[in-house]
């Protein structure tokens, strides 16, 4: 992968190529891709998101044992367990359940390397798409289509009081949206589902993704990558941290 150091560059097609079978495994599933059960948040888990995910911890696990792995579909360790690492996989196998179920192509893949509070290094494969981003901290953000070149991408922060082109999430809705609108000057609106809506933002085709309801760690960390690392003069700021007991994001404004 050009624009990256060699052991970057190893690491990112490696995990790329991990993302990869994640998907395959998930369009595998594509014909009989309906619930299997509900969470305690009543969200859909699916066939293809469990398979998503062996693909996933089987292919990390393979490279180095040592990294834990956080990802949606498994049990946390608790937070005093976590306090003290500095290096983790933070997984999000299938984001867009509700997409892929509607059979609608923006769900996607997700993988990223946390290191002391920050993803320095993320992948995000929108499968059905043929589309993949990905970044390394100080390699920039790029972008491959099918079987084309990959293609650095930027984003840089608008200039106050342009109209704004605005993303937001297929699925989610919210009256916070609505309010906080209201209070910047909003120039267009467009939907997209999954962590696509971060690289959106990152390759420029929307200014900012507003997201006033809940997010776990694991749904941001790839896209957040990607987004931090799109910048033209240095990184993007983001308000997303990452390790929090909980695991679980205030409502953020990417983009600002």
């Amino acid at each position: 992968m050009r624009g990256v150091n060699g052991t970057a560059a190893a690491a990112l097609d490696r995990v790329s190529a991990i993302a990869r079978e994640a998907g395959r495994a998930i369009l595998a599933h594509a014909p009989a891709g309906v619930p299997c059960r509900e969470k305690a948040d009543r969200s859909p888990v699916t066939a293809a998101d469990l398979a998503a995910e062996r693909a996933i911890v089987d292919g990390l696990r393979a490279w180095d044992r040592a990294i834990p792995i956080i990802t949606e579909e498994s049990s946390a360790p608790p937070a005093r367990d976590r306090a003290g690492w500095e290096r983790w996989w933070l997984v999000d196998p299938l984001d867009g359940t509700k997409e892929f179920i509607k059979r609608r192509a923006e769900f996607t893949v997700n993988v990223a390397l946390i290191e002391e509070g920050e993803p320095v290094l993320g992948v995000v494969l929108a499968p059905a798409l043929e589309l993949l981003y990905w970044a390394v901290k100080g390699g920039g953000a790029w972008r491959e289509e099918r079987s084309g070149p990959p293609q650095r991408i930027y984003s840089t922060a608008p200039a106050p009081g342009t109209p704004l082109t605005v993303v937001e999430s297929l699925s989610h809705p919210s009256p916070e949206l609505e309010e906080y609108l209201k209070t910047i000057p909003v120039g267009r609106r467009v939907k997209a589902g999954s962590s696509l809506k971060f690289c959106w933002v990152a390759e420029g085709k929307a200014d900012i993704y507003p997201r006033l309801g809940p997010t776990m760690e694991w749904d941001v960390a790839a896209g957040d990558c990607v987004y931090r690392q799109s910048g033209r003069d240095g990184e993007r700021p983001s308000p997303l941290t990452y390790n929090k007991p909980d695991l679980r994001n205030p409502s953020f404004v990417i983009g600002l």
